[in-house]
């Protein structure tokens, strides 16, 4: 179900200017944004009362983007900690940020994050919500978090994650789990629901939730509230079940005009990961799905942001729209600003080796490039093509001493005689190389 004509027409001046602006971010055609977006295929987050926005297009025919979480827990970090791991993500390349903060004052650090973040910026409002119940998840008012999304959504929130998709009924589902509910938004609302004995109150007052998100053109990220947490409880009918209400929730979203992109796992074998795209993509109509990795197994803390980003390639190659980095602290604490530069680099590579798989346009440029400057020994160009300019230059100067290193016709790895590309340039060209 796309999003209808009328409420396209209504809203047809913002719509032409913030696709335009998307979709000259990327060098892409604006009729081809609109159509993804008029299809439910594509989103552009953007709330008109986020100044400074620079929107962009998530959709699997377009740029694999790539999410960096931040936030203060109860037990870490402070305002100049989050504002820190704020930029350090946008300087390494985050397409989107979250903030994930739990505690006091919430509204106050939201509002100096996105007035510091042009990156589409998106929350989990049942946080803020519990953090006003003081912390405890079975004395949280429903009605509050209805409030606190409208709030949020005032001050700007471009996106938001809502797990409305886990009703009572699945609860009993995740119980045979090895480990449980490990979605912190999810086992909020399973405590809740399990102590009132009553339905999501997301689920059951959608309506009044996508009268806001219209209002504010706040995109709905519908969040898996029962993802699997470890390799054992991956494609389980807890899963799969959360995963069909979603899909209804998207229809409804489309059938209200307001922008919806679904949620994924998780923790999945690598060769599970096509199976759980394909159906999450069947399942919920081409809504853009947007992954938490996967993590392909879980036996490698800290070094999270590595099994995660195997299982992202795959995803995305499969389809997935958006990917959520995962960092080196996960599963161990919270990130510091050093991990969120970890996870970033980890996560860009492993969005661009998915549109490489993908034979998105342009894709390769970059690549091509690279190896034209890589044959020719062209250092400098080398160091500005790469992902992380800052790390190969370091790499490079610390393996390759002497003042001339960066005109220099082979590094350290193999020596001047024993260089591959020299050997290989003096076939096409004797006597260039291989000069004692």
């Amino acid at each position: 179900m796309a999003f209808s004509t009328q409420l396209l027409q209504a809203r047809a001046h913002r719509i032409s200017t913030t696709m335009r602006r998307a979709a000259a971010a990327e060098g892409l055609d604006p009729e081809q944004v609109r159509a993804a977006l008029a299809s439910g295929e594509a989103v552009v987050p953007c709330n008109p009362a986020h100044a400074g926005l620079r929107p962009l297009a998530v959709g699997r025919r377009f740029r694999t983007k790539v999410n960096a979480n931040i936030g203060r827990s109860t037990a870490l970090s402070a305002v100049s900690h989050e504002l820190r791991k704020l930029q350090v993500a946008l300087d390494a390349g985050a397409d989107c940020v979250m903030d994930l903060s739990v505690g006091a004052r919430l509204g106050s650090l939201r509002r100096r994050l996105l007035a510091a973040c042009p990156a589409p910026f998106g929350t989990v409002p049942v946080y803020e919500a519990v953090s006003r119940a003081g912390g405890r998840v079975e004395n949280f008012d429903p009605q509050v978090l209805f409030e606190v999304i409208a709030e949020q959504a005032e001050q700007g929130v471009d996106f938001m994650t809502l797990h409305a998709g886990l009703l009572l009924r699945y609860i009993p589902l995740a119980k045979r789990r090895r480990a449980g509910i490990v979605s912190r938004g999810g086992a909020i609302m399973a405590h809740w629901m399990s102590a009132h004995g009553r339905e999501n109150p997301l689920y059951a007052r959608w309506d009044e939730v996508l009268k806001i998100c219209r209002r504010h053109d706040v995109t709905v990220s519908l969040g898996d509230a029962l993802r699997p947490g470890c390799i054992a409880d991956a494609s389980d009918r807890a899963q799969f079940a959360e995963l069909q209400t979603l899909g209804e929730l998207v229809q409804r979203c489309r059938a209200a005009g307001v922008q919806v992109m679904v949620e994924g796992p998780g923790h999945v074998p690598f060769d599970q990961i096509r199976g759980n795209v394909s159906r999450a993509l069947r399942v919920c109509h081409d809504a853009p799905f947007y992954v938490l990795g996967p993590v392909v197994t879980d036996i490698a803390p800290g070094y999270d942001h590595i099994t995660a980003a195997i299982g992202a390639t795959a995803a995305a190659a499969a389809g997935a729209a958006l990917l959520c980095y995962v960092t080196p602290a996960e599963h161990l604490g919270l990130p510091d600003a050093a991990d969120v530069r970890e996870g970033m680099i980890a996560f860009r590579i492993a969005a661009h080796a998915a549109d490489l798989a993908k034979g998105l346009p342009g894709a390769r440029d970059r690549d091509n490039a690279m190896a034209d400057a890589r044959v020719t020994f062209d250092w400098k160009r080398q160091f500005q093509l790469a992902l992380d300019p800052p790390c190969a230059r370091q790499r490079f100067r610390s393996k390759t001493p002497g003042r001339g290193a960066t005109t220099a016709d082979h590094c350290s790895m193999c020596g001047a005689n024993f260089c591959a590309m020299r050997i290989s340039a003096s076939i096409a060209d004797p006597g260039r190389h291989c000069k004692k």
